[in-house]
């Protein structure tokens, strides 16, 4: 995982590769399939989901509408949750993509409502955007398969294991406490 220093001047350092980036370099590298982190040089701070969010405001700056309304508002309501509500929305690319998609035909609907496209237009138009996203799903969906394939060969758990394995833990951990508070003495007991 490449380490990303930031340093006091703002600028970027990438430890693996020995030379500065950019943001938009670690928005490639996170393209190419790279996790990376980025930490404060000085205090170790990890500052990754401050970096990221910058690079999604750069590119929201660049290209507006580079992410729908509803998914920016559904972050901003999400408040210090944000990272917790995308790991449950968007469990994979193709949820994104089924997002994307479900935001393409409500803002083509709203303008056909709006009388400012045509329904055959919208509908044409939205079979050619759609039909986009599933060539872009279908370069996805392998690479996905390769990868689960590869983390089940190597022992690696699936996300679902690790949240049953979650959920269990937390259910005994309950019965445990319920089981020590049972066998506690009593203050209020004289026996």
């Amino acid at each position: 995982m490449p380490v990303i220093k930031r340093y006091p001047n703002r600028k970027l350092y990438d430890t693996e590769a020995k030379r500065y980036i950019t943001l938009d370099g670690i928005a490639e590298l996170i393209r190419e399939g790279a996790e990376v982190q980025v930490v404060d040089h000085t205090t170790d701070e990890d500052l990754t989901a401050v970096t990221l969010t910058q690079i999604i405001f750069e590119q929201e700056k660049r290209n507006s509408g580079f992410l729908p309304k509803s998914v920016l508002t559904g972050l901003v309501r999400a408040g210090g949750d944000t990272l917790n509500t995308l790991r449950r929305n968007l469990n994979s690319p193709l949820e994104l993509l089924k997002h994307v998609d479900e935001e393409i035909e409500k803002r083509l609907q709203a303008l056909v409502e709006r009388g400012e496209m045509a329904k055959e237009e919208a509908i044409n138009l939205s079979e050619k955007l759609l039909a986009a996203g599933q060539e872009k799903s279908k370069e996805i969906m392998p690479g996905q398969q390769r990868l689960e394939r590869l983390l089940s060969v190597r022992g690696v758990p699936s996300r679902e294991e690790v949240e049953e394995l979650t959920s269990q833990i937390e259910t005994l951990s309950a019965k445990i406490d319920s089981l020590i508070d049972d066998k506690a003495p009593n203050p209020n007991n004289d026996n």
